[in-house]
């Protein structure tokens, strides 16, 4: 089922979702599984399956370093199926611009409608860690306006190089990133908010924000996108903070703030241990106000682990 579907079905009640990381190569999918098993009393309709971007590595060949491009976290679409099997929940796979040809996205596409995946999320990606601004590859996508033209040209038979009559057309609910405190390039929050209407306008059927910690910020890019004519459910993410290296980390990375009090409550932590729980408390209470205001979803970043946010479920669901 689409998750257009899901928030229309649950008329108005608040549904919960999460996003998990594919393990690293060599490791057992069990692992993830053992993460997914907690989580799963709280019924999500769907779960996220992120991607990861090529990235380089230096081998070392008898004294010289062998420079060679590989992909740490493979396995979305198959981890995406095995969770849909094993489950019976719809799952959700991130299609990257950035290190994916046009024509890799369509063969990834086709192999998620062979597999009853309904649902994709279209992201641009990140630069690559050795560059300092996005780059494309050769032959692949540099906005994800245009990877959600493609995606929506294929629901409609259109394939990159011919159109193909049939009746059995992929028909995907294509989701897309909004940032309540801006994209990190945007030279502001309204050029953000244009970008963010033109991938609506292109196919995009909702759109999951960035992590933020502060809700009327939120509430804010809500109502600024809806200004805008955006009218696509707008799904926010959440993620509580788990080490205290995040007051550091999360604002480098995203370019977000942290609200004083949390800083604050941070910095009083012993250890990471006590930083955790101020975490969980402070995405309960992130997670009560925005279930109050009657948010169609609330998603979890859960970086592969549950423990965390089964606590913060536990109280809010």
């Amino acid at each position: 089922m689409k998750v257009t579907d899901h928030i229309a079905n649950a008329k108005g009640e608040t549904l919960f979702s999460f996003e998990i990381i594919p393990p690293v190569k060599g490791k057992n999918i069990q692992e993830l599984y053992d993460n997914i098993d907690p989580l799963m009393e709280f019924k999500p309709p769907f779960i996220d399956v992120t991607t990861s971007r090529e990235e380089y590595v230096y081998i070392d060949r008898d004294g010289l370093l062998d420079k060679k491009l590989t992909r740490m976290r493979p396995g979305t679409v198959g981890i995406c199926a095995s969770i849909k099997h094993k489950y019976d929940v719809d799952t959700v796979p991130h299609v990257l611009c950035g290190g994916f040809t046009r024509e890799e996205t369509e063969y990834l596409l086709v192999d998620c409608h062979y597999l009853g995946i309904q649902n994709v999320m279209a992201l641009r990606g990140d630069a690559m860690k050795e560059e300092k601004y996005f780059n494309p590859i050769q032959g692949g996508h540099t906005y994800a306006t245009d990877l959600v033209k493609q995606i929506y040209n294929l629901n409609q038979g259109k394939y990159l190089h011919e159109v193909i009559e049939t009746d059995d057309c992929a028909d995907f609910c294509i989701g897309v990133a909004g940032y309540p405190e801006k994209h990190l390039e945007s030279p502001s929050l309204q050029s953000d908010l244009k970008r963010l209407k033109e991938k609506v306008n292109a196919g995009a059927d909702y759109v999951v924000t960035q992590m933020f910690f502060d809700n009327q910020k939120y509430f804010e890019f809500v109502e600024a996108a809806k200004a805008m004519g955006i009218n696509v459910p707008i799904i926010p993410g959440i993620k509580p903070i788990a080490i205290k290296r995040h007051l550091q980390l999360l604002p480098q990375v995203f370019r977000i703030d942290i609200p004083q009090d949390l800083i604050d409550a941070i910095d009083d932590c012993k250890n990471n241990a006590a930083v955790r729980e101020i975490g969980i408390e402070w995405a309960i209470k992130q997670s009560n106000e925005l279930k109050a205001a009657g948010v169609p979803v609330l998603h979890y970043y859960s970086m592969g682990k549950s423990d965390n946010i089964k606590a913060i479920a536990k109280e809010v669901f």
